[in-house]
């Protein structure tokens, strides 16, 4: 499974771009329609009014996406998103300009 560092967002239940948000690993099947992060398991889906994936158990909306250099990860609203321990030292290298784990070549 092809392993990223993104940048996810829990859309069900808040107004736009004011649910918690993270960067942290999430694993990618081979078709790059089923992710899992933090023990869910999300799949892609269009026609969502915020998310690009849903929880297949809960059917909450998530925002999943590459993280940005600049940190303005949300769309409308300035976030802080939870930076998760096992990706830390990858996220800050990313922010100082390296490439992020995976995506080396583009």
């Amino acid at each position: 499974m092809p392993r990223r560092i993104m940048f996810v967002q829990l859309k069900t239940g808040y107004d736009t771009d004011r649910g918690p948000s993270w960067i942290g690993w999430v694993d990618f099947s081979k078709t790059w329609q089923t992710a899992r992060f933090q023990g869910r398991t999300l799949r892609r889906a269009g026609g969502m009014s915020d998310g690009n994936f849903y929880d297949v158990d809960s059917q909450e909306e998530f925002w999943v996406s590459g993280p940005k250099r600049d940190r303005t990860d949300t769309r409308y609203a300035p976030s802080a998103p939870e930076i998760e321990p096992d990706c830390a030292d990858a996220y800050r290298a990313f922010l100082d300009g390296a490439p992020l784990p995976g995506r080396e070549n583009g």
